[in-house]
């Protein structure tokens, strides 16, 4: 029986260095039924010929301008045709045999929609990375965070997550997702344009009764920060404003309304304190999220899907607060967390 097939995506804009350093141990991977596309967001760095020059066995596929990472992806796999889709992030090496043990693990269980392997650091390959590391998962106030890292404090892999597990949510720097449920959900959210579409797509596969894994016995390597950095205002707002979006398309009715006031507070309390450092962009980012989110409240409503699973009985949430647990009390560790997960 020959093995279900796969397409490795990455999503390119104007990326062309990344793509020089990382896209030879993409090649190398070993998988008898394998695509490898890069997806181009109408790069102007002569991203599309280098590839053509160098890799001429990848696939290139073109959109006609720049669509983000959401709605990029969209409109690329619409034109691909794979059993399982994986979205690759261009800042990612990976060892030859990453792919095999995730698609085996999710051929195991026809409930499981989407997977990812264990991420961690390119720069030093004994942490975990930012960005995924051993599958994410939310808060009671929806706040992300994963095992092997909680807000900025990365942990070295001790081997203490190497277990398989369901998560909440997978993430896109290595999305492994079945075709079938990709096109069944209608793909990533267009709207969020980059940061937490995954979460969002993950979310509303849960809502729909799909299970969302992590595999630890693939790993691979992630730069991190290679398109967006981390201190740019921009990047905050997206953050913002797209946690509350998501929220509001994903929680039952009956939660959303509360549980979004509160979320909106602890931002509050955030805005404070980026003004108290004398951050004012990153407040003013804060005032813009909440803003846009406010004036797009109808348009987010009308996406939200039926029915939906109460959010506290999903696998990969924790039934307390991750800030309170991380600030107040000092909890800097995934496994010193008390609310079971």
């Amino acid at each position: 029986m020959s093995e279900p097939s796969v397409a490795v995506v990455i999503l390119n804009w104007n990326g062309k260095q990344l793509l020089a350093d990382f896209l030879p141990s993409v090649i190398k991977s070993r998988y008898s039924n394998l695509q490898l596309i890069v997806g181009d967001n109408a790069s102007t760095d002569g991203s599309v010929d280098f590839v053509r020059a160098n890799f001429p066995t990848v696939q290139i596929i073109e959109n006609d301008r720049n669509y983000g990472f959401a709605e990029g992806y969209n409109r690329i796999l619409h034109r691909v045709s794979a059993d399982y889709y994986v979205l690759l992030n261009s800042d990612v090496e990976v060892p030859e045999n990453w792919i095999e043990p995730v698609i085996k693990a999710m051929e195991a269980d026809v409930n499981i929609a989407a997977a990812q392997p264990k991420i961690k650091w390119q720069k030093d390959k004994a942490l975990f990375e930012y960005a995924g590391a051993a599958g994410g998962f939310l808060d009671i106030n929806s706040f992300p965070f994963c095992r092997g890292r909680i807000f900025d404090v990365i942990e070295a892999d001790l081997g203490q997550y190497n277990n398989a597990k369901e998560i909440f949510w997978a993430s896109g720097a290595a999305f492994f997702i079945k075709r079938a449920q990709w096109e069944e959900t209608g793909g990533l959210d267009p709207d969020l344009f980059a940061h937490m579409e995954e979460i969002d797509l993950c979310w509303r596969l849960k809502n729909r009764g799909y299970h969302i894994i992590y595999c630890p016995d693939a790993e691979v390597y992630h730069v991190g920060g290679g398109t967006l950095d981390s201190n740019n205002p921009y990047k905050v707002f997206l953050n913002f404003r797209n946690n509350l979006i998501i929220m509001q398309k994903n929680l039952p009715a009956n939660e959303a309304v509360w549980r979004i006031f509160i979320r909106m507070s602890i931002d509050f309390v955030a805005w404070i304190q980026f003004l108290l450092k004398g951050k004012t962009k990153f407040a003013w980012a804060i005032n813009k999220a909440h803003y846009q989110f406010l004036a797009n409240i109808k348009r987010t409503t009308a996406k939200r899907d039926t029915p939906h699973l109460v959010y506290s009985k999903h696998t990969g949430v924790y039934h307390s607060s991750v800030v309170w647990s991380f600030f107040i009390k000092g909890t800097k560790y995934f496994s010193q967390l008390k609310d079971s997960l």
